[in-house]
Parts: structure tokens; C-alpha cells; sequence
């Protein structure tokens, strides 16, 4: 997606945790723009933390009412962690200055209300907010005031309420999901590093509090998904690379080996999609950007692990990207929002139920 097309699109988004990645490879970019592009992938796992959170579907008479609490300290591009208490702890993030914002806020669902807590050693935006099994919540990478990529990583804890350090990541980087594995360690992938895009991969071991090297991806990739499969490897999909292209190419993390080997490749390239971990094992990747060529993408498509193999399936109504998708209960999934199209106003609040 061209950068001025990428720019009028975000400003209409109104994106809410996501994390931001870079304009331009190589270099840093303006901060505003950094902090307001969305990875889609990490918009999608908060939503999928709670049934209820991605939006109406339309017809079930779902609606929104504000909460009577206030956040106090207005963010954009911050990280929101449903702890083991209910509580919601969103920590960082952009600043209407352009700040990255170093404190954080915990919310209880019970009394509808925001909460001070700890403050971070610093600001950052753009970071990864992984739950451990430990109950703790690491804080890692992001982008500075300047939006330059951050290596420090943080750990939070419930109990005290406080931030303390921990190991820091080899790479810079901000704009990366990070996937919890079962084993209790947690993948870094790709992102923006101090030189542009990244292929390396990092595994955060929480027994020692350190990052440690890992085998690196096939391709550079911002904007991709990274799904945790019922085999306990990670399916790394889509993205863009060094040129802002889509990317149609997947891989496959395996934990036991730290390698990624490639597996068969999505049906069209796109970045800013959803993935989503259905019952059946199967992985559904909707919507998202497929380039100049493609432009915003309303189809859909899903990848079977035992076959290697992505097929179409169903299209949405609606054209978008930077979406939520919820699996639901019932086993369907719900996507929510996104844009439609890189004008102004192109944000829409309309949602669609996919049944597998």
C-alpha cells in the first residue's frame, strides 16, 4: 500500500491496540504515521479474548454502550492483556503529541472503570503484550518518541502492580506479533527493526528472562499473521515486504527444531488480514490489503495443516482490512470494522458472521 494511500486510509480507522509499523524501509518513519498503521493480526488477538468484544453481527441485536469510566490519558497503538483477574491491563501507546507513553491503566469489568497502575520504564508504542503462563504480562519492543525501534522488553505483574526489566530482545523491532507457545516461551517474528523490515526470530524464555536466537523466516514480513496451530507450530502468513508488497507465502515455525520450513501459499497476497484458529484445526484468513493490483479484500480463504494447503472459501460482503475476527462459541466466526477503502472515510462499522 503506497504510504500517502496508507496515511488517508489510518486517519479513518480509528484503529484501538494495534500495533503500528514503519513507512518507509530502512529508515525511520514520521512518528504519526508509524504509530496510526495497523497490524491487523494483533488487533484480531485481543478480540478473539472475549466473545463479546468484536462488534455486533448485525442481526443479533448486539449493541455498544459507553463505559462510565475513562482511560484518563488518551492512547492510540497501545497493548490491552486480559489477565487471569478479568481485569484488563493496557499499558503504552501514542499520545495525541506524538509521545510514546510509558503508563498504564488496568480496567475493571465489574465496576466499568479505569485504574492507575505501574508505569513502564518507558514509553513505547507499537510493542507486543504477551500473557505468560506465569500469570505475568512481557512487554516487548516498539517504538520510541522518535519512532525508532526499541530491543528493551518489561515484565508485568498483577500481584504488585509494577513493571520491572527483563532480557532484552537481540533486534529492535516494533510492528511484530508475538505468539505464546506451549512450552511457555513466546516467538518474536519479523517486524520494523532499525534497518527496516526483518526476517529474524527471537524466543523469550521466562524461566530465564532472557532472548535468545532463533532460525529466520524465508522473507522479511511486516503486517503478517502468526497462528499457533492445535501441533503447537506457528503459521506465519501473508505480510509485506521490502517494497510495501503483498506477500501471498506462508511458513511453518517448529518450536522442537527453531526452523521455519514453507508450506503451500495463501490463494492472493495480502497484509493487514485476520487469522483465525477454528475447532476443526483449520485457519480462516479474511480480508485484508493484496496491493495496488488487488486493493482491499473482501474474499477469504483457509488453510488446512494436514494438507499444507490454502483453498478459498466464502466472501464477505464487504471489502476490509484492519479488522477483528472472533471465534465465537457457536463456532462461527465474527468479523467487525476495518476500512473499506483508502479514503477518508472509509471506516466501517458494519460486521459479518462466517460459518465454517
Amino acid at each position: 500500500m503506497p504510504a500517502d494511500m496508507a496515511e488517508r486510509w489510518l486517519a479513518s480507522t480509528g484503529a484501538t491496540h494495534a500495533v503500528g509499523f514503519a513507512a518507509n524501509a530502512g529508515r525511520k518513519s514520521p512518528k504519526r504515521f508509524q504509530r496510526r498503521l495497523v497490524h491487523a493480526v494483533a488487533f484480531c488477538c485481543l478480540a478473539t479474548l472475549s466473545a463479546d468484544c468484536g462488534g455486533s453481527s448485525g442481526g443479533s441485536g448486539g449493541t455498544f454502550t459507553t463505559t462510565t469510566g475513562s482511560m484518563g490519558t488518551p492512547r492510540e497503538d497501545h497493548t490491552a492483556t486480559l489477565l487471569p483477574s478479568g481485569k484488563v491491563l493496557m499499558a503504552g501507546g501514542g499520545s495525541a503529541n506524538s509521545a510514546a507513553i510509558a503508563s498504564a491503566v488496568l480496567y475493571d469489568p465489574a465496576s466499568e472503570t479505569f485504574a492507575t497502575t505501574g508505569s513502564m520504564a518507558i514509553g513505547r508504542s507499537g510493542h507486543s503484550a504477551t500473557l505468560l503462563h506465569t500469570g505475568k504480562v512481557l512487554i516487548a519492543g516498539g517504538a520510541d518518541d522518535n519512532g525508532f525501534a526499541i530491543a528493551s522488553a518489561e515484565l508485568y505483574d498483577p500481584a504488585s502492580e509494577t513493571f520491572t526489566t527483563t532480557g532484552s530482545m537481540a533486534s529492535a523491532r516494533s510492528g511484530h506479533p508475538a505468539t505464546l507457545l506451549p512450552s511457555g516461551k513466546v516467538l518474536m517474528a519479523g517486524g520494523f527493526g532499525t534497518d527496516g523490515r526483518l526476517a529474524n526470530a527471537e524466543l523469550y524464555n521466562p524461566d530465564a528472562g532472557v532472548f535468545t536466537a532463533t532460525g529466520s523466516m524465508a522473507t522479511v514480513r511486516f503486517g503478517h499473521s502468526a497462528t499457533l496451530l492445535l501441533s503447537g507450530q506457528v503459521l506465519i502468513a501473508g505480510g509485506g515486504d521490502d517494497y510495501d508488497l503483498a506477500i501471498a507465502s506462508a511458513e511453518l515455525y517448529d518450536a522442537a527444531s527453531g526452523t521455519f520450513t514453507t508450506t503451500g501459499g495463501m490463494t492472493a497476497p495480502r497484509y493487514l488480514h485476520s487469522a483465525t484458529l477454528l475447532p476443526s484445526g483449520q485457519v480462516l484468513m479474511v480480508g485484508g490489503y493484496g496491493g495496488d493490483l488487488l486493493g482491499f479484500l473482501a474474499s477469504a480463504e483457509l488453510y488446512d495443516p494436514f494438507a499444507g494447503e490454502f483453498t478459498t472459501t466464502g466472501s464477505m460482503a464487504t471489502r476490509r482490512s484492519g479488522h477483528s475476527a472472533t471465534l465465537l462459541p457457536s463456532g462461527e466466526v465474527l468479523v467487525a470494522g476495518g476500512a473499506t477503502t483508502a479514503m477518508a472515510s472509509a471506516a466501517t462499522a458494519t460486521a459479518e458472521l462466517y460459518y465454517p
